[in-house]
């Protein structure tokens, strides 16, 4: 999609060590044949290929995406990526990401949770929510940090000041 031998380039480093949102966009056309564009490309390359989308942007193109903890893409369904030197077709890994916590074991012993457990994350502020079935995933290379996609953070409001809490 970029050219051969093309790497991709860091643009901002993450805060999990070693990962990093890329400088490379792409546009993921859906099977109603709307896109969405400037899809940003995480790094560093991974063994397998997989687009990660918030239910309503799903809708929108016209996916029906099973709800799945990254990676596990068997039989979900693929789409067509478009980037600047071509298109390149996945035959499946269109997924909705399942809430996580990444997890240091110090942090899961502080918590009191294992690897696989789930716990809940309950949002202050004035458009308080709590979510249910936060998975939580424990490696010695983790940061603590929680991922919810953008439907959820939307309907919470969630800014960077607004209060969280892991509930056990």
């Amino acid at each position: 999609m970029f050219g051969k031998g093309h790497h991709l380039r860091p643009w901002k480093m993450l805060y999990q060590e070693g990962q990093f949102a890329a400088e490379e966009t792409i546009t993921l056309i859906g099977p109603r044949s709307r896109v969405i564009s400037n899809l940003r490309i995480l790094g560093p390359c991974r063994t397998l290929n997989q687009v990660e989308l918030a239910y309503t942007d799903a809708i929108a193109l016209g996916f029906d995406i099973p709800l799945r903890l990254s990676g596990n893409i068997k039989g979900t369904p693929g789409g067509m990526l478009m980037g600047p030197a071509g298109f390149f077709e996945m035959a499946e890994g269109v997924i909705r990401a399942l809430r996580h916590v990444h997890m240091h074991p110090d942090d899961a012993a502080f918590y009191g949770v294992k690897n696989a457990e789930d716990m809940g994350l309950k949002i202050g502020g004035p458009c308080a929510l709590s979510l249910d079935k936060l998975l939580v995933r424990v490696d010695k290379s983790f940061k603590l940090e929680v991922h919810i996609d953008t439907d959820e953070g939307n309907a919470c409001n969630l800014q960077p000041e607004t209060p969280c809490e892991l509930i056990k």
